[in-house]
C-alpha cells in the first residue's frame, strides 16, 4: 500500500529511503527557518513567531520544573525543547497528504530514543560518579542486590522501546488512519480527523518531551529519589 501512496518528494525518487531522508531534512530545514525567523529581530514586547516561541519555551521550563526544578529545567532546556520542535514537526508534516511523517519509521524514533538513553545515563554517572550510579541500580538493601540490579537494567532497556516503539507506532496508526480516511473522501476529508491527527501529533511531542525530563529525573537526583 505505502509503494502506491502519492508523495510530492517523490518525483525525484521512489526509494523509500529517499522519501524517508527527504523528509528528515525537510523538517530540520522548516524547524531552523522559523527559529531563525524568530530570533532575527528580538524585542523586549515579543510579538509573532517570537512570541510563540518564547510561549513554547517557557511551556517546556514550567513542564520540567516539576519534575527537575527550575535550575535543571533551565540546564536542560535545550535538548528537550529540540526534540519536542522536531519530533512535532517530523509528526505534523504528515497530515498534509503528499508528505510523509519521518515519525512513522522506526529508523527516526529508535535513534531518538537512544540519545535520550545514552544521555541520561551520561548525565547520571556525571553528576553522581559511576559507582554511586550503578550502586542505585542495586537497590535499598545489599541482599536484594543479585535480584534488583538485573530488573533494573531490563527495566532501563525497555525505555529505548517505550520511547521508540510508542511513538512510532502512534504516529504509524495516524499516518493509516489519514490514508483511509482520504481514500473514503479524496477530495473533501473531514476536518475532525485533521484536528484529531494534529492533537495526536502534539500530544506524542508532550510525551517525548515529559518522559526525557522524568528519566534525567531519575538519573541526576538519585538521593532525593531515595
Amino acid at each position: 500500500m505505502e509503494d502506491r501512496v502519492f508523495h510530492f518528494l517523490g518525483i525525484f525518487s521512489h526509494s523509500h529511503a529517499f522519501i524517508f531522508i527527504a523528509h528528515t531534512l525537510l523538517v530540520a530545514g522548516i524547524i531552523v527557518f522559523l527559529t531563525r525567523r524568530a530570533t532575527n529581530y528580538l524585542r523586549l514586547v515579543p510579538a509573532g513567531s517570537q512570541n510563540l516561541f518564547e510561549a513554547f519555551l517557557e511551556g517546556v521550563i514550567s513542564m520540567g520544573k516539576d519534575v527537575l526544578g527550575e535550575k535543571l529545567a533551565r540546564h536542560y532546556l535545550p535538548l528537550v525543547a529540540t526534540l519536542g520542535l522536531f519530533v512535532f514537526f517530523a509528526n505534523v508534516i504528515g497530515i498534509i497528504p503528499g508528505f510523509e511523517s519521518p515519525t512513522s519509521n522506526i529508523n527516526f524514533t529508535l535513534p531518538l530514543a537512544l540519545m535520550v538513553f545514552f544521555y541520561y545515563n551520561y548525565e547520571g554517572i556525571r553528576e553522581n560518579g559511576v559507582k554511586t550510579y550503578f550502586a542505585h541500580f542495586m537497590g535499598p538493601m545489599k541482599i536484594l542486590a543479585p535480584l534488583m540490579f538485573p530488573i533494573e537494567i531490563v527495566s532501563h532497556l525497555s525505555r529505548i522501546i517505550s520511547l521508540s516503539f510508542r511513538l512510532f507506532g502512534n504516529i504509524k496508526g495516524d499516518d493509516l488512519f489519514l490514508l483511509v480516511l482520504l481514500m473514503l473522501a479524496p477530495f473533501v476529508a473531514p476536518m475532525s480527523g485533521f484536528l484529531l491527527l494534529t492533537f495526536g501529533a502534539i500530544l506524542q511531542a508532550f510525551i517525548f518531551m515529559i518522559l526525557t525530563f522524568v528519566y534525567l529525573q531519575g538519573a541526576v537526583l538519585m538521593s532525593e529519589n531515595h
